[in-house]
């Protein structure tokens, strides 16, 4: 049994190496049948799809095979809608707490999904199961400046906003900062 994380409306599963590897290989069809989940194509803005591809590649699978023991602060937990059985997003964390106690939590939703409460439910599920770590003190993201809906989500969910930076990618981007202290 895989191990998951309960709410009134989602589940929230923690990909495993294995769960990644089919997703990379084969592609999200698979990997929906390999949870038993309905079939869902995620609607997200190019950034989003791009990010979650380099993440996949480039992080949740070498780190989920270096920390196998500690794969669910390295991956991708899905956001699986209870009522449908089907995935409406992914969420997860940068790694274990850092040595003064913090991670960076970042999550994306399909659009079809946004506006319902979801993101905010999984955050609260997410952080609230993060912070039973003894070691972890502060939980911090980031998000874009003119992305207000996640602003709103980090907002309920207890974050503070701390500061503002340039994001240096490809096409550089204004994000605001943000934290959320255990106490």
């Amino acid at each position: 049994m895989t191990f998951s994380i309960q709410t009134s409306r989602l589940t929230l599963i923690p990909l495993t190496n294995q769960h990644l590897q089919v997703w990379h290989q084969l592609g999200r069809k698979d990997l929906e049948k390999t949870l038993d989940l309905q079939p869902n194509r995620w609607e997200m803005e190019l950034f989003y799809e791009q990010e979650t591809q380099q993440a996949l590649r480039d992080y949740w699978i070498p780190q989920t095979s270096k920390f196998p023991l500690d794969y669910y602060w390295y991956t991708n937990w899905e956001i699986i809608l209870s009522a449908t059985s089907c995935s409406v997003g992914g969420i997860g964390f940068a790694g274990l707490p850092d040595d003064q106690g913090s991670t960076e939590i970042g999550y994306a939703l399909d659009q079809k999904y946004r506006g319902q409460g979801i993101a905010t439910e999984a955050v609260k599920a997410l952080s609230e199961w993060a912070f039973q770590d003894a070691g972890l003190q502060i939980i911090r993201a980031e998000t874009p400046v003119d992305n207000a809906a996640s602003k709103r989500v980090l907002e309920k969910n207890r974050f503070q906003k701390t500061g503002e930076k340039t994001l240096a990618l490809e096409n550089p981007m204004q994000v605001f900062t943000w934290e959320r202290l255990r106490y």
